[in-house]
């Protein structure tokens, strides 16, 4: 009975193994799922209106990364500065937002709680405005980013349809 459950756990380790995969140098190669549902925001974006200009770059910053910056221009004046990070830890999908000249310049939190390959909703219940981010794949080169929640003691929300340029 003992061999019979060595073999079982021998069995098991090779099987669990040749389900990871390895680059040609045999380092395991780690898999990001849930940041490559947000591959289609990798590049830059824009939404230029007679209010001024939206511009959204994202990046890959490594593989569990992407970096994302957020400006809004009026009159060649910088109005508005976020900078963003996308990371995947484990299974989850973080959205970290840090708006200068908001909330002390600290970083604001948000899990993603809905995804699929053209649309990615992140939330935190505990922050007012936004409580809500979705960006919403709508075309070949055109996405909608929509922040929702509560703005002065009522519902909210503001949607900027950008454009990519790169």
């Amino acid at each position: 009975m003992n061999n019979f459950r060595i073999i079982i756990a021998v069995l098991s380790i090779i099987v669990l193994q040749s389900c990871n995969k390895y680059d040609a140098n045999g380092r395991l190669i780690k898999e990001y799922e849930e940041l490559d549902k947000a591959k289609f925001l990798l590049g830059d974006w824009e939404k230029t209106d007679s209010i001024g200009t939206l511009i959204e770059n994202w990046k890959t910053e490594n593989d569990s990364t992407f970096l994302g910056k957020s400006f809004f221009v009026i009159n060649k004046d910088t109005i508005r500065r976020e900078s963003i990070e996308m990371m995947q830890d484990k299974e989850h999908l973080l959205y970290t937002s840090t708006i200068i000249g908001e909330n002390n310049d600290e970083p604001i939190p948000y899990q993603m709680t809905q995804s699929t390959d053209s649309l990615l909703v992140f939330e935190n219940p505990k922050y007012d405005y936004p409580k809500k981010i979705t960006y919403k794949l709508t075309g070949e080169k055109r996405i909608t980013a929509t922040i929702s929640g509560i703005l002065k003691g009522k519902n909210s929300s503001e949607s900027y349809q950008l454009a990519k340029i790169k």
